[in-house]
């Protein structure tokens, strides 16, 4: 993959700086592979990504558009901590394929997304990525999750990448709020599509917008919905809609 960017997180520091800061137990990625996220104090996304555990150090794979964004905030709350937060030489090729190339892991989100592989060689082994994230629902950097992204309306439980009891990170408590307190009433979701319908297209009900159809393979889609409203005739554009499944 060409669009990642892999930083490298070391110093005596490295586990107890990141343990307060990201959504997931670090000691997920220890002996393997996290999927987690950093967020405002609000509880809003700054950005989702990898975290892989090596000897020396932790490696964080993230989209390279948002890369420069979760590199500035990271630095910013170092402070006094021993820790060095550097651009590594790595890219990430990934793939479903048999046989898995030694050394790769086994994507923490779902068995179906198969599996990464950190080293030289960027790119992929050419698998449907996108009909793969739609059939499970797996949103992705800059399509579904954006700045205004809650992590449990993105399904952020269902892919393991939030941990409830880890203790305290940035933007934990609205995010326990949301989970103990609160019934979601939007998120995202897999729909139907019958007929013509591009990504971004609004998603109305009873003359009323109530969500957006985002990636699309085949007959089905992702699309975040407000769920209150979403049980009956939808349309996008001259397409209709129809909800399958909830992310949530």
């Amino acid at each position: 993959m060409t669009d990642r960017t892999i930083l490298s997180v070391s110093g005596t520091d490295r586990r107890d700086f990141l343990q307060g800061l990201v959504s997931n137990d670090i000691a997920r990625a220890d002996d393997g592979i996290a999927y987690a996220a950093m967020l405002t104090p609000q509880g809003k996304l700054i950005a989702d990504f990898f975290i892989v555990g090596r000897a020396e150090d932790y490696l964080i794979d993230v989209a390279t558009p948002i890369a420069a964004t979760l590199f500035q905030r990271l630095s910013m709350y170092k402070l006094r901590a021993e820790v060095a937060i550097t651009e590594a030489p790595l890219a990430v090729f990934r793939g479903t394929g048999e046989p898995v190339p030694d050394g790769a892991l086994t994507d923490p989100r779902h068995p179906a997304m198969g599996w990464r592989l950190y080293g030289e060689k960027p790119g992929d082994d050419g698998s449907d990525w996108d009909a793969l994230r739609v059939a499970h629902i797996v949103p992705e950097t800059g399509i579904e999750l954006g700045p205004e992204s809650y992590l449990l309306e993105t399904g952020f439980e269902r892919l393991k990448g939030v941990d409830f009891r880890k203790g305290c990170y940035v933007g934990q408590e609205v995010t326990a709020r949301m989970k103990h307190k609160t019934e979601l009433r939007k998120g995202l979701a897999r729909v139907r599509v019958e007929g013509t319908a591009d990504p971004d297209t609004p998603i109305t009900a009873a003359g009323k917008t109530i969500g957006t159809l985002h990636t699309r393979a085949g007959d089905e889609a992702i699309a975040y919905l407000r769920f209150d409203r979403a049980d009956g005739e939808m349309t996008a554009g001259e397409a209709r809609v129809t909800l399958v499944e909830k992310a949530v």
